[in-house]
Parts: structure tokens; C-alpha cells; sequence
């Protein structure tokens, strides 16, 4: 389901940095930061949870930060220090009535943003 908008993608070179922002996330449980490269499964690789707890892919820790601002009806992902295999579309999710631990797997998400292209080259 697409419920959710993303914003932010767009190309920069190797080490540059970006924001996406997703908006609708607000009151979830859980929200996650998706991406998906062609003929690959979608991978989760930033999640936060309602009382701020985060959860990172291996590959991206020390370098994308997860936020939440629940007033403003807005999450965010920062990303620094951009590499090539980071290209990808970025999707957005959120679930709002499962109530147990947040995790990085895509099936735990009902609600989805459409995606926004992240390219970075070298």
C-alpha cells in the first residue's frame, strides 16, 4: 500500500551526503528506511521504534542516522559519507498496530511511501 510520501533522493558523489524525509509515519509503532536495487529483495536497513529505539543495517552504521518527529508528522534518514553501493530506491514504511519489537524485515510494514532514487558515483 502507498500511503506514505518520501522526498530527498537525488544524485551526489562518492562521500557526499543526503536527507530523505517521510511523511505520514507519525503515531507508528515502528517506522523503517527501506531500499531496493534492481532484481533484489528489499532490505531494511534503518528502523526506529515509538520510544526511539534504532536499529541499523550492518553496512550503514556510523554513517545514516534514523529521526523521528512525530509533531510534524515527519522521519528522517541522514546520510553521510555516500558510497556507490548505496544507489538504490529508498522507500518509507510504517506500522501502526503490531505492537512487538521493531525489526528490519520488509514484512512486518503495512504502510509504504513510493520510493525516492538515491544514486551515488564515484
Amino acid at each position: 500500500q502507498v500511503h506514505l510520501v518520501e522526498s530527498g533522493g537525488g544524485s551526489v558523489q562518492r562521500g557526499g551526503s543526503l536527507t530523505l524525509s517521510c511523511g505520514g509515519a507519525a503515531g507508528s509503532h515502528c517506522m523503517g528506511w527501506f531500499r531496493q536495487v534492481s532484481g533484489k529483495e528489499r532490505e531494511g536497513i534503518a528502523i526506529i521504534g515509538d520510544g526511539g529505539n534504532t536499529i541499523y543495517e550492518e553496512s550503514v552504521k556510523g554513517r545514516f542516522t534514523i529521526s523521528r518527529d512525530d509533531e510534524n508528522n515527519t522521519a528522517y534518514l541522514r546520510m553521510n559519507n555516500l558510497k556507490p553501493e548505496d544507489t538504490a530506491i529508498y522507500y518509507c514504511a510504517a506500522h501502526f498496530v503490531w505492537t512487538g519489537f521493531c525489526t528490519r524485515n520488509k514484512n512486518d510494514y503495512d504502510y509504504w511511501g513510493q520510493g525516492t532514487q538515491v544514486s551515488v558515483s564515484s
